[in-house]
């Protein structure tokens, strides 16, 4: 998930001219090394027309389409800003809200950035009605399980409180639709899989109960205001954009498929299974995996949805089929060649053994079904995303040593 919290950023406003960095959405990975390798060299100026042409690619095609501003709170984050991307594809102006406490500015790609926290109402009150907002999608929150249970406060705080922030704004702006990104923590420990959306929602962590809260709100203001909500329950997010783009960067990394993919590079010394004697096939926990890419997908269908003037709707995203940790493992070691280190760990209280979507209402209603979902997809997608980070990191380091050497050959 994608983060915000309740510190305060110096508000700024970036119009359509402020750091606007359209991309066409053509596939480019193949070509993007040599392209970031060649532009290292080139001339401000000629750097400055290429850009241009990005921006008059991408307004010939999305001026074919209506202009539908969408509000993206986190959409500098890792799902956020693959939503962005969507959403510009389709002919959306995504403008993105972020505080940047978890979100990097580099992705922001696909429209307007206001670095903002969701606390200052008077903030989102001025960027609703300067880029006529028509529809918020909210991702921004707090979202690791074992900090929420150390400091449940602050999560009640970012991810309930600033969430009513939120609503109260669109509220006076009359923007009355909304797609909350929420999480399959709702559901706690389920007492039956595959977990549909009917299935008892019991939080086992604050983190949970705070996503639980927010959907609570989205359905009082429904009653209250006429404000209609897609609730889109989460279950594991993974991979990285098909194009080599953007993917996932946390810090800390908690997530599975990252970690291991660190541990296959040589960046992290093992990887950690906590609990080998689980009721499941090969003793280790089951999860379901879905992929980022296919997530962005789900909230663009949402917005058309509640757009078409859709009823609110309660959704799992899942593939209905999970995966294990050694399967997960065993999947990079296939695709990287790599031996991975492994430390086996006791098991962590309140993890369930098994945690499964039913996710036949999402594709009955939105006609949603994952393309990229698969494990290897996903593996092979993550992987190129951190290759190419790790070699643009790599030839930055190379880069400033060359200035520094530079500047030390001046000074004598």
């Amino acid at each position: 998930m994608d983060t915000q919290n309740t510190k305060q950023s110096k508000p700024k406003v970036c119009t359509v001219d402020d750091g606007y960095q359209w991309k066409t959405g053509f596939a480019f990975f193949d070509q993007g090394f040599a392209n970031m390798k060649a532009s290292e060299d080139k001339p401000a100026q000629e750097a400055g027309n290429m850009e241009s042409q990005k921006v008059g690619a991408l307004k010939s095609v999305a001026g074919t389409q209506d202009q539908v501003s969408i509000l993206v709170t986190g959409g500098a984050g890792y799902i956020g800003a693959h939503t962005c991307k969507a959403l510009a594809e389709q002919g959306f102006i995504p403008v993105v809200y972020d505080n940047l406490v978890n979100g990097h500015r580099e992705a922001v790609r696909w429209g307007p950035f206001i670095e903002g926290d969701l606390s200052d109402y008077d903030l989102l009150d001025k960027v609703i009605k300067e880029h006529s907002i028509q529809a918020v999608i909210h991702f921004a929150a707090f979202a690791y399980v074992g900090e929420s249970m150390r400091e449940p406060g602050d999560y009640f705080r970012n991810n309930v409180s600033n969430s009513l922030t939120l609503l109260e704004a669109m509220r006076d702006n009359g923007v009355n639709t909304i797609v909350f990104s929420s999480t399959c923590a709702v559901y706690g420990v389920p007492a039956v899989l595959p977990i549909d959306e009917t299935s008892p929602q019991c939080p086992v962590n604050p983190y949970g109960e705070s996503k639980l809260f927010v959907e609570r709100m989205l359905h009082w203001f429904g009653t209250a205001h006429g404000m209609r909500a897609v609730c889109l329950r989460y279950f594991n997010a993974a991979g990285a954009d098909p194009d080599g783009e953007i993917g996932e960067d946390h810090d800390p990394e908690t997530h599975l498929v990252p970690l291991v993919i660190e541990a296959a590079m040589g960046t992290r010394a093992s990887i950690a299974i906590y609990g080998t004697e689980y009721e499941t096939p090969d003793g280790t926990a089951i999860r379901d995996y879905i992929h980022v890419t296919d997530l962005a997908d789900a909230h663009v269908r949402a917005i058309r949805h509640l757009r078409s003037g859709g009823d609110s709707l309660h959704l799992n995203l899942g593939t209905g089929h999970g995966h294990s940790v050694r399967e997960v493992i065993d999947a990079v070691t296939r695709y990287s060649g790599a031996t991975i280190s492994v430390r086996e760990c006791p098991r962590r209280p309140g993890d369930p053994a098994e945690l499964v979507a039913d996710a036949t209402r999402v594709k009955d209603v939105l006609g949603w079904v994952p393309r990229w979902s698969s494990l290897e997809q996903i593996v092979e997608t993550a992987w190129h995303w951190h290759t190419r980070r790790r070699a643009v990191a790599n030839r930055n380091v190379a880069r400033d040593a060359r200035v520094a050497h530079g500047n030390r050959s001046v000074s004598k």
